[in-house]
């Protein structure tokens, strides 16, 4: 098979076409001296390093640049990346390249942790904006451009606003355009963490991208929704505030010496992909959702909920949580993206017409699954039993201060007031509750109870099973 529109695919392919003998790293040797699963070895063949004709990630100068120039004109950008360490690693690198110590940052506060854990590494402010609730989805939604001017107003030496779009649960920011307008009159880049929106470019019908809205740097996790590896995703630039020499620089320092060629020719799949995806395929597409949404509605006390997103459903179950519901689906070998109080979260395949009999028969899965459920006792918590802390804040010490001063552990009923000693992050989706040296207040704390009652997990300055807080001595 031909690669030719796959250039680091095709060179790969060429290379191994020529049987070539390893005196070099990696120590698998092609795979011939692994163990591991049959299926695994042969794609080990193509696990490389940096040789002749297979070009260098952090010098990009052949193959690896003609496939990042393809993905920078499908996607509109000045320049584009690929990643092999994630979206946190694009995270961190859009942070460090834009605010020095000390300088304020404006960031949703729903935003994943690797958002603040660049903050934290970079030593910047969080100026915490809270989004708006949304409740068809009974999560936290985005950030309204009210709350951005109020913010701009009430801390004017923000140095960058950094936005979540779309969310987990495939909200989209309607307000994004006007907040980057905004943002932009008064110098301000708007970094966006668009993990989830790699597959707008695919089709009109899906919401237009961050980037292509004025974002002057957008990260995608393609591993999330085109057919790219685990771990491999994408960072775009186009600013006239940030320079793509510190965006290149800060990436060398923070990728991997010894980056991942199935990663880096997964991308280059993924973004072909991407780029031949046309409305015959958009229709197939089309059609196998509306007949997954079809055939869940049918079933009894089953509800659909859509999203902004066409690659995001909801289910709920009546009268119970989704931590039940994920149980009962994975007892039928159904693996939803996440639970959360009230529902699953689906995340459907992009599939093209060659897919037409893609899909496994969900309706006998999803009534087997809802059968064993009737048999548990209801589980169900009211719906919009808390919703998002409204206000605009930032912390009471920054995480070199932290890193300095003394923790306790008190109970949880003990611990409204104090400041958290670390960030509480229920798991997935990854998003903190309380972020590391913010002040808890009683709606955090309703918020704790509420999830740990139904079983949610937790990350962080938390203690499930005793039921305390790690908090700072003060």
């Amino acid at each position: 098979m031909k690669y030719q529109d796959r250039p680091l695919v095709q060179a790969l392919q060429n290379f191994h076409n020529r049987k070539p003998v390893s005196f070099h790293v990696p120590g698998h040797k092609g795979g011939t001296l692994s163990d591991l699963p049959s299926a695994v070895r042969q794609a080990l063949a193509y696990d490389l390093t940096e040789l002749t004709g297979l070009d260098d990630l952090h010098e990009p100068a052949e193959v690896i640049k003609e496939a990042e120039d393809k993905l920078a004109n499908l996607y509109g950008s000045e320049r584009s990346f690929f990643l092999v360490n994630g979206s946190t690693v694009g995270n961190l690198a859009m942070l460090y390249a834009t605010v020095q110590p000390g300088d304020c940052v404006m960031v949703q506060r729903n935003a994943h942790k690797s958002i603040f854990n660049a903050l934290e590494l970079t030593g910047a402010i969080p100026v915490f904006l809270s989004p708006e609730w949304d409740d068809p989805t009974q999560t936290a939604g985005t950030v309204s451009l009210k709350t951005v001017k109020e913010a701009l107003k009430k801390y004017p030496n923000v140095k960058a606003v950094v936005l979540t779009t779309p969310t987990y649960y495939g909200i989209i920011n309607r307000d994004l355009e006007q907040i980057i307008e905004v943002c932009h009159s008064c110098s301000l880049p708007v970094l966006v963490d668009e993990a989830h929106g790699a597959h707008f470019i695919v089709n009109d019908a899906f919401p237009t991208s961050a980037l292509e809205l004025g974002a002057d740097l957008v990260v995608q996790s393609a591993h999330k929704t085109l057919p790219a590896m685990t771990m491999a995703s994408f960072l775009h630039i186009h600013s006239q505030f940030v320079k793509v020499e510190r965006v290149a620089h800060y990436l060398q320092m923070l990728q991997s010496s010894s980056p991942s060629y199935l990663l880096m020719a997964s991308l280059d799949d993924a973004r072909y992909y991407a780029e031949t995806y046309d409305e015959k395929d958009y229709e197939s597409f089309r059609l196998y959702r509306s007949n997954v949404v079809r055939d869940l509605c049918n079933i009894a006390r089953i509800e659909v909920v859509e999203t902004d997103d066409q690659l995001k459903l909801l289910i709920r179950a009546t009268g119970h949580t989704g931590y039940v519901l994920q149980e009962a689906l994975e007892q039928q070998g159904i693996y939803p993206e996440l639970a959360d109080l009230y529902q699953v979260l689906l995340v459907l395949p992009l599939v093209k017409a060659r897919d037409a009999e893609h899909g496994i028969d969900l309706v006998d899965k999803f009534k087997i699954a809802m059968e064993w459920i009737e048999g548990k006792e209801a589980t169900s918590v009211r719906f919009n039993s808390f919703s998002s802390i409204n206000f605009t804040s930032t912390v009471v010490y920054t995480a070199t201060q932290l890193h300095r001063m003394d923790m306790e552990w008190v109970s949880m009923q003990d611990a409204t007031g104090r400041v958290a000693a670390d960030a509480i992050i229920p798991y997935p989706p990854g998003i903190p509750l309380v972020c590391a040296g913010e002040r808890i207040c009683q709606e955090h704390m309703k918020q704790m109870q509420d999830l740990l009652t139904s079983g949610c997990r937790f990350q962080g300055a938390i203690n499930g099973k005793t039921k305390q807080v790690k908090v700072v001595l003060e």
